[in-house]
Parts: structure tokens; sequence; C-alpha cells
């Protein structure tokens, strides 16, 4: 079953350039390890400073996996020097059909 992950991201003023060039060098490191199944990142039109992750892993190890890749932890030391707040992570499964 998939896991579904939503990351949110609120740059500090002045740093929204520099949020989307680290989540951008996330993107070909995690979509190469083997259980990322899409990784996509999306700005809010109306507040660039805004961005959040949509992510697809195959299940909880791989995500896991993921948060102990370097890559992974490179961002989040960029992260928490240019996040106006903390980072938001939601980990989401489809729900059973009714």
């Amino acid at each position: 079953m998939s896991l579904w992950v939503i990351a949110e991201c609120v740059a500090a003023p002045g740093q929204h350039d520099r949020l989307r060039t680290a989540l951008e060098a996330m993107f070909e490191p995690s979509l190469d390890e083997p259980g990322c199944l899409a990784y996509q990142a999306y700005i809010d039109p109306n507040d660039p400073a805004r961005m959040v992750i949509v992510e697809e892993w195959t299940g909880p190890q791989a995500l896991a996996e993921h948060f102990t890749t370097p890559h992974f932890r490179h961002v989040e030391q960029v992260l928490g020097q240019i996040l106006a707040q903390p980072l938001i992570i939601r980990k989401l499964v489809a729900a059973p059909t009714i």
C-alpha cells in the first residue's frame, strides 16, 4: 500500500529562492531511491514563500530509509536555517472504498 507524504514549508522573509533551490536538489536523489514512486513540488501562486512537496512511497519503511539519506539530512539542516515556521509533514494512506 502506498504512503503519501505532504510536506509543507514556509520560507522566512527573503528566503523563498533558497527554499526552492534546496527542495529542487531533493528531486533527483529522492526519485532514485528504490521506494520512491513520486516526488513533486508545488508553490502557492499567492505566496511564493509557501511550498508543498507531495511524495508517494511504497510504504513506511521506504520513507524511514529516506529520512536517513545524506540528501535528506542536508536539506533538513538547510530548512532549519531558512524556514519561518517548523516543517509540517503529513502522512496519508488511501481510504478504504465504500
